[in-house]
């Protein structure tokens, strides 16, 4: 057995390796004499009482919840009894905080030892106030074990910020019977190697933190039906069996010096004959095999002696008195303290407790208040308690817990993660529950899809509807809600729903599976051929069961425990990685919360200002979106409010996210190249001033164009304002030649857009001045896009790009596909089309062109974007597919070589010293992107893994109003975004 241990403490020293090895006091101890502590402990020893001597022997029940008749019965045993520990169970973090203050002032000698039995963390005692973590099933899933330590490191920063000094976890039973009532999710599972792993990296985590841990149950609760606080089960395992599983963990925890272990309430005749005798009150499992056999030296606790499995054999006083003679230090929660301490000294006036024994008890409790810092009991900070528990760095643990826990079961034909989103025809159900679920919620995100619930009871009725409505989808996501963990009430599975399921897998549709409950219920899903074991209904399980299915994040857990012949044990099918955007906290990617709602206020002043009355604010950073806002409303006195879904129109971010895109994929492609003339693919150009520039030139703004021409005004009459069309040119109606739509009431004639294509290829040219920044290079680059593939840029964008990448907003002219509700209005156009635009292209010269150009047109949401901009991140690759060639990319995102700004196609940060930076002079050299003149702007930053999307509609209700720009509250906003990012080598570009 020995060298077993040695071996998996070998594996759990590879797993560790990462984690910290900063140990505190608290890890020193269990390990090393020390004469400070020793002279302490003797010190304190010799000045106690026989009754204070005792009193350290309990530890009590204290709620926060319970009024104040529950707090003077509490502050009485406390003062009467000198009791040496409280038990906090229900209630609040403030009030506990409070209370603890309150209570450490009544102990003069020595403070109190503060303990929760906080398995997933606090919120398996304050649910609606604090964290859970994962229960400890879930974490066995996982393969790397050094998150572990890391969620042990959280639980303990957030149990010592409120002045909790012990928890009791982990449980470090091998759960190896499907019907075990009371452990079941709270173990790591059936092997004991990965519950002996997990169980070392989550006490070392708490730990090394200031947290003492305790390893329960012992001997190992794992395989009963029974549940110990209804009863007394009975473990029939001879020793050797024992020894093979059930001990194991607990041996590796003893070797590694544990703070303190809990015995549970068990019948074990292999360790002690006697009829009903709990393992809490055997001297043969405490004493003999504990402490001689095993050589576990730290605190023994006894489990709850208020369970039935002990107070239904023992009465009250008889309870505590065996379990302190079998050799438990520390007796947990008494039902009668009086009649215990009455026992105990009986016990010890008759010898059956010497006070040899009674003194090493005593010792040891003191030592580990020692090293828990009790020695001198300070004030706990009463301030910002819920703002520091639920610090999203806590959240950002929680989430990449789940994330490392999804299990892929079965995946027939690699169908999962899905790939092709444009051919795929999916559909979610979720069952057990009658509304919207979480996972829906994300599931969208990724994909238009019907999305269905129903409750357990699927009637006949209820599946010919849902059949109904499926129609024509072929891949169906049925999630399984409102689980339990009992086995006899089928894990909450019910036949109804099975039959559903069943029956649409018969229909020919690919059903995918995912149980958002305990793993034992994989048993009922054998003859699906996709199945994926998400663990848990917390919302944050469901978001990345979601995102896992889409390849945002690699699905890499394995079972914990068999279910069945076809689930079981470390079966898991690892998935790559698509490099699709999902969706975290920031501190998971490096940035500070508190540092990014700095936007919020900054947001709220632009739009107190009016600078604008609505925007959207998305920020991702390695893959992930850690930050996605919507602010205002979508106009000024509008009760609409603005959403991070809106659909805005982007402006001039048309000539990076339409033009240069499509013109890049033509160059790569070989069929035109940016730096030949450009009549070579524009027949119309030949003879002009414009045959031989080239498209290097012209998308970097260095071919001396023109800057705009306004063609529209060539079709207003000289008279009073709002009634200057000349009817020569429009019509109110579509009508014979008046083919242009302008606006629902508006029709331009069609034969005009021939003559902006003229004065487009007439238009002067004056290279010698350098930069201009021009709209006519994008008007061409758009045609030489429509003339290469015969297809308008629309088209062609959206068929090679916007709907492979799943985008679900992009478009040109949005009132042909969406509400127009959904679509932010960009003014209240007094000067031409007489009428507020919503969902009308606010640039002039791409509504004369049936509202599609390559250089303004276009129309999306900040997601959407942000995906664009994670493609080229990405070098090209998206959803498990390359879009472009990381040196296609290069080229176009390199600058111009006569330019400090421009890319092709591309704007940059301006390097010139002589010059204003134009974004955030944090942002790195290679940044790339685009601002838009509706006020949006969309930048990626290859160097920090760092992309900002604002879209606005600062144009409303005057195109006149800049206040936007004049003051700088796009660059501002990205300097906030680069101030939030931890621990970075962020350099200003020097400015003059």
């Amino acid at each position: 057995m020995r060298n077993n241990t040695r071996y998996i403490l070998l594996v759990v020293a590879f797993l560790s390796l990462t984690a910290s090895t900063n140990y505190t006091a608290l890890r020193k101890h269990n390990t090393q004499n020390n004469q400070t502590e020793k002279v302490w402990v003797d010190s304190i020893y010799s000045m106690m009482s026989v009754e204070e001597r005792l009193g350290q022997l309990f530890a009590i029940r204290a709620h926060s919840d319970k009024g104040p008749e529950h707090v003077a019965a509490v502050e009485q045993i406390i003062t009467k009894y000198h009791v040496g520990g409280l038990c906090f169970f229900q209630g609040t973090p403030e009030e506990q905080v409070k209370l603890t203050n309150r209570y450490q002032q009544l102990n003069k000698r020595v403070p109190l030892m503060i303990s929760i039995d906080g398995e997933w963390g606090l919120g398996m005692r304050m649910k609606n106030t604090t964290i859970s973590f994962p229960r400890q099933l879930t974490l066995g899933a996982i393969q790397d074990n050094n998150l572990i330590y890391n969620m042990g490191k959280e639980i303990a920063y957030q149990m010592r910020r409120i002045g909790i000094h012990l928890n009791f976890a982990p449980v470090a039973d091998v759960n190896n019977n499907a019907a075990n009532p009371v452990i079941h999710t709270r173990s790591f599972g059936e092997d004991r190697y990965n519950v002996a792993a997990k169980s070392y990296m989550y006490m070392k985590g708490m730990e090394d933190h200031g947290l003492m841990a305790c390893a329960k149950h012992f001997p190992g609760h794992g395989d009963t039906n029974v549940d110990s606080h209804l009863d007394l089960p009975i473990i029939n395992h001879s020793k050797s069996r024992l020894d093979s599983i059930e001990l194991y963990p607990f041996r590796v925890l003893a070797e590694q010096n544990i703070g303190s272990f809990m015995v549970g309430h068990l019948s074990v005749p292999a360790l002690d004959k006697r009829p009903n005798r709990p393992t809490s009150l055997s001297y043969p499992t405490i004493t003999e095999l504990l402490r001689k056999e095993i050589g576990y030296n730290g605190l023994i606790f006894t489990d709850a002696l208020e369970m039935k499995g002990v107070t239904k054999y023992f009465t009250d006083g008889l309870t505590e008195a065996e379990a302190l003679r079998a050799g438990n230090d520390i007796l947990l929660l008494p039902e009668n303290i009086e009649a215990s301490i009455r026992q105990i000294k009986n016990y010890i006036q008759e010898g059956y407790i010497p006070e040899a024994q009674l003194e090493a008890s005593v010792k040891r409790i003191l030592s580990a208040k020692y090293r828990l810092g009790l020695t001198k009991f300070v004030p706990i900070d009463e301030k910002n308690i819920a703002q520091d528990l639920n610090a999203p760095r806590g959240l950002a643990v929680k989430q990449t817990l789940y994330e490392n826990a999804i299990t892929l079961v079965r995946n027939q034909n690699d169908l999962l993660p899905f790939r092709d989103l444009e051919t795929l025809k999916i559909a979610s159900l979720s069952l057990g529950t009658e509304r919207k679920t979480p996972f829906q919620d994300r599931l969208s995100a990724y994909s238009t899809m019907s999305q269905l619930q129903t409750d357990k009871n699927v009637t006949e009725a209820d599946a010919r509807q849902l059949m109904q409505k499926l129609g024509d989808s072929e891949i169906i996501v049925v999630s399984f809600h409102d689980l339990t963990s009992s086995e006899s009430k089928g894990y909450g599975i019910t036949e109804s729903e099975l039959n559903f399921v069943k029956q649409l897998a018969n229909s020919k549709k690919k059903v995918i599976i995912v149980n958002f409950g305990t793993p034992y219920a994989l048993k009922y899903f054998d003859d699906f051929e996709w199945v994926i074991q998400a663990n848990d209904e917390d919302y944050i399980a469901q978001d990345v069961a979601a995102q896992a299915i889409f390849g945002a994040i690699p699905m890499k857990g394995r079972l914990p425990v068999t279910a069945s012949p076809r689930s079981r044990y470390n079966t898991g099918i690892v998935t790559n990685e698509l490099f699709r955007l999902g969706y975290a906290y920031p501190e998971s990617v490096g940035l500070v919360s508190d540092t990014l709602r700095q936007i919020d206020s900054l947001i709220a002043l632009a739009i107190k200002e009016k600078a604008t009355p609505g925007a959207v604010v998305l920020v991702a950073r390695n893959g992930k979106i850690i930050y996605e806002k919507a602010f205002g409303t979508h106009t000024y006195g509008d009760i609409q409010a603005t959403q991070v879904s809106d659909i805005f129109d982007v402006a001039s971010i048309t000539k990076i996210a339409a033009s240069t895109i499509s013109i890049m994929k033509l160059h790569e492609e070989g069929k035109i190249s940016i730096h030949q003339p450009i009549g070579n693919y524009l027949p119309q150009t030949v003879g002009t001033n414009k045959a031989n520039l080239t498209l290097y030139d012209v998308m970097a703004h260095r071919a001396g164009l023109k800057a705009w021409i306004p063609f529209y005004q060539q079709t207003i009459k000289e008279v009073p304002r709002g009634e200057g069309l000349a009817s020569a040119y429009y019509s109110r109606r579509e009508v014979d030649n008046f083919a242009v739509k302008i606006t629902d009431q508006l029709y331009l004639r069609k034969d005009f857009q021939d003559s902006i294509w003229q004065q487009i290829y007439q238009s002067p040219v004056t290279p010698q001045q350098g930069y201009i920044y021009s709209d006519l290079g994008f008007y061409l680059a758009g045609k030489i896009v429509e003339k290469s593939t015969s297809l308008r840029v629309d088209k062609y964008a959206y068929k090679t790009f916007y709907a492979p990448l799943g985008l679900q907003s992009t478009t040109y002219n949005p009132l042909e596909k969406f509400d127009k509700l959904r679509i932010v209005p960009t003014e209240e156009d007094r000067y031409w089309r007489n009428q507020k635009l919503q969902g009308y292209v606010h640039d002039m010269g791409a509504a004369m062109l049936d509202g599609v150009s390559g250089h303004a047109g276009l129309f999306s949401n900040a997601k959407d974007l942000a995906v664009l901009m994670q493609m080229l991140l990405n070098m090209g690759y998206y959803g498990g597919k390359q879009y472009l060639n990381p040196a296609t990319i290069r080229t176009f995102t390199t600058r111009h070589a006569n330019d400090t700004r421009r890319g092709i196609g591309f704007d940059m940060l301006d390097v010139s010293p002589d010059k204003e930076p134009n974004i955030s002079n944090k942002a790195s050299k290679t940044t790339f992107g685009h601002y838009g003149f509706t006020g949006t702007g969309v930048w990626a930053d290859p160097e920090h893994n760092l992309i900002f999307v604002f879209l606005s509609n600062r144009t409303y209700p005057s195109m006149d109003n800049n206040k936007l720009g004049s003051n700088n509250y796009r660059p501002r906003i990205q300097t906030i975004i680069y101030n939030a990012l931890e621990k970075e080598d962020i350099k200003e570009v020097n400015i003059k």
